[in-house]
C-alpha cells in the first residue's frame, strides 16, 4: 500500500468513527433539560440551545482527538476496529463484524449482571437523594446505546486505551518487537478506572454529599464494565466492545424494569 493510499484510508476511517461518535453525542442533547430540572429548574444564564451547542461542540473536539489517536496509533500496537476498517476499504464489513458479535454479547451480559449485582450491594449505603435523583435522570435507551455504546467506546478505548498501550511500547521498547501483554492489561485497567472517574461529576451534581460509598459505587461499577470492554477491544476489536456496551445497558434496563 502506498503512503498516500494509507493516509486516505486513515482519513476515511477517522471520519466514519467521528461521525458515528457524533451521532451518539446528538442522542445526549435531550438529557440536558431533564438534568437542569432535577437540579432545581433554575433558569440557566444562557439559553438551553446554547448549552447544548457548546456541549455538542466540546464532545466533537474530544472525539476528534480520540479518533486521531486511534487512527495513528492503533495498528502500531496491534489494536483495530476491523468492521470500520473493512467498510472504508470497500471490503465486506460483515465478515469482520460477525466474529465480534458473540463475544460482545457475552461480555455485555456479564458486565450488565456484574453492575446490577454490585449496585444491589451498594444501594443501602448510597445517599437517598442521589438514588432518587438518579431514578429521575434515567437516560433514554437510545442515548445509552448510541452515546454509551459508540461515543464512550471511541473516547475511552479507541483513543485513551490505545494511547496508554502505545506510550510504554514507544518509549520503553522503542516501538520494536511484540507489545508485552502487561502493557495491554495496564492500559485496560487504567482506562477502566478513568471511565469510572468520568462518571463522578454527574453523580456529584445529583447528590448533596459525595460520600466514600458513592465514589466507590460510581467508580467500581463503571470500571467493572471497563475491564470487559478493554479486553474485548484488545482481543476482538473495537466493535466488540461497542456491542458489549450496548448489551450491558439492555441488561441494566431490563433489571430496572423488573425492580420498578
Amino acid at each position: 500500500m502506498t503512503r498516500n493510499a494509507h493516509s486516505f484510508s486513515g482519513t476515511r476511517l477517522g471520519f466514519v468513527l467521528w461521525l458515528a461518535g457524533m451521532v451518539g453525542a446528538a442522542s445526549f442533547l435531550p438529557v440536558f433539560p431533564r438534568l437542569l430540572a432535577i437540579l432545581g429548574g433554575e433558569n440557566p444564564p444562557i439559553p438551553m440551545y446554547a448549552i447544548q451547542a457548546i456541549s455538542f461542540a466540546q464532545t466533537g473536539g474530544f472525539l476528534a482527538l480520540a479518533v486521531a489517536l486511534g487512527v495513528f496509533l492503533a495498528r502500531r500496537v496491534g489494536l483495530s476496529a476491523p468492521a470500520a476498517e473493512a467498510l472504508v476499504s470497500r471490503r465486506r464489513s460483515w465478515g469482520e463484524l460477525r466474529p465480534q458479535i458473540l463475544p460482545g454479547i457475552t461480555g455485555g451480559i456479564a458486565g450488565g449482571l456484574a453492575i446490577v449485582f454490585f449496585s444491589s450491594i451498594m444501594l443501602p449505603y448510597l445517599p437517598p437523594e442521589f438514588v432518587a435523583a438518579a431514578k429521575k435522570l434515567t437516560l433514554p435507551l437510545t442515548t445509552r446505546l448510541l452515546y454509551g455504546g459508540i461515543s464512550e467506546e471511541i473516547l475511552l478505548r479507541w483513543g485513551l486505551m490505545t494511547l496508554l498501550v502505545w506510550l510504554p511500547f514507544r518509549f520503553l521498547r522503542k516501538g520494536q518487537g511484540e507489545v508485552p501483554v502487561g502493557y495491554y492489561w495496564a492500559a485496560i485497567i487504567i482506562s477502566a478506572v478513568v471511565f469510572g472517574l468520568g462518571h463522578l461529576p454527574v453523580a456529584s451534581l445529583l447528590s448533596p454529599a459525595v460520600t466514600p460509598a458513592l465514589v466507590t459505587y460510581v467508580v467500581v461499577a463503571n470500571a467493572l464494565f471497563g475491564l470487559i470492554a478493554g479486553y474485548l477491544y484488545w482481543r476482538r476489536g473495537l466493535e466488540s466492545a461497542m456491542v458489549a456496551h450496548m448489551v450491558t445497558h439492555v441488561v441494566m434496563v431490563a433489571a430496572e424494569s423488573l425492580t420498578a
